[in-house]
C-alpha cells in the first residue's frame, strides 16, 4: 500500500494514476494517524513552499512524516515534494523544511544563464545519473524527465544521486538511506518516470 500525502498543492490525481498503472495499490492520505499503515510514502507538490509548509505543520502532517521517514520505509518527494525535504528554502523568504536530508532550496542564478534561458526551467531535460541506486533500476546513466521548478537544491554531495544542466549544474536527484526525492515530475515523464515510480514500489 502507498500513501499519497494530501497538502491541498500536490498533483494527487495524475500521481495516483501513475501508482495504479505501475500495479501500486496507492491512496490519498489527509490524516497524518494514517500514514503509519503504509509500505512506503509519496510526497508530491506544486506550488510555494512556505504554503505546503504552513499547511503540513497545521494538519501536523509534518511530525507523522518525520516519524514515517525514521521507520524505514521508503519515502519519496517529487518537486516541491523534493524540495520539502530539507532544512529550508529561500522562496518569498525563508522558510523551515521538513530537515530530513541537509542542504537548502535556492533560486536559480540568473548571472550563470545563458539570455535564451527562461525561469521557470519548464519541460523535458535529462538527468544523468551520479551515483547507484535502488531507485534507477533498469534505467540508462542518462535519461529525460519532465521538468517545472524555479528553485532548486543545494545540497551534501553524498546525497546527490543524479543531476541536470540548465544553464549550469544542479541537483535533480537525491537519496539518504530509505528517503529519495526528485526534481522532476515522474508521474508526467512517460516511460523513464514510470518505471521510477515502478522502482519505488519495489522497495
Amino acid at each position: 500500500m502507498t500513501a499519497i500525502v494530501d497538502y491541498k498543492m500536490g498533483n494527487l490525481g495524475s500521481v495516483k494514476n501513475a501508482v495504479e498503472k505501475m500495479g501500486g495499490k496507492p491512496e490519498i492520505v489527509s490524516n497524518p494517524q494514517d500514514l503509519k499503515k503504509f509500505d512506503r510514502v509519496m510526497l508530491p507538490g506544486v506550488g510555494a513552499f512556505p504554503d505546503a509548509m504552513s499547511h503540513l505543520r497545521e494538519s501536523g502532517m509534518d511530525e507523522a512524516l518525520k516519524e514515517f521517514a525514521n521507520s524505514g520505509k521508503p519515502l519519496m518527494g517529487t518537486c516541491l515534494g523534493m524540495q520539502l525535504l530539507f532544512d529550508s528554502s529561500e522562496e518569498f523568504g525563508e522558510t523551515k523544511g521538513l530537515g530530513f536530508i541537509p542542504g537548502n532550496v535556492v533560486k536559480f542564478d540568473k548571472d550563470k544563464f545563458d539570455k535564451e534561458l527562461k525561469i521557470p526551467h519548464m519541460g523535458w531535460n535529462e538527468l544523468f545519473v551520479k551515483k547507484e541506486s535502488p531507485i534507477f533500476s533498469n534505467l540508462p546513466k542518462e535519461f529525460y524527465l519532465y521538468f517545472v521548478h524555479s528553485y532548486h537544491i543545494v545540497t551534501d554531495e553524498e546525497y546527490i544521486i543524479g543531476s541536470t544542466y540548465y544553464g549550469y549544474e544542479f541537483t535533480s536527484a537525491v537519496q539518504k538511506d530509505n528517503i529519495f526525492g526528485f526534481q522532476p515530475h515522474p508521474e508526467k515523464s512517460h516511460d523513464n518516470g514510470l518505471k521510477i515510480i515502478e522502482n519505488f514500489l519495489k522497495m
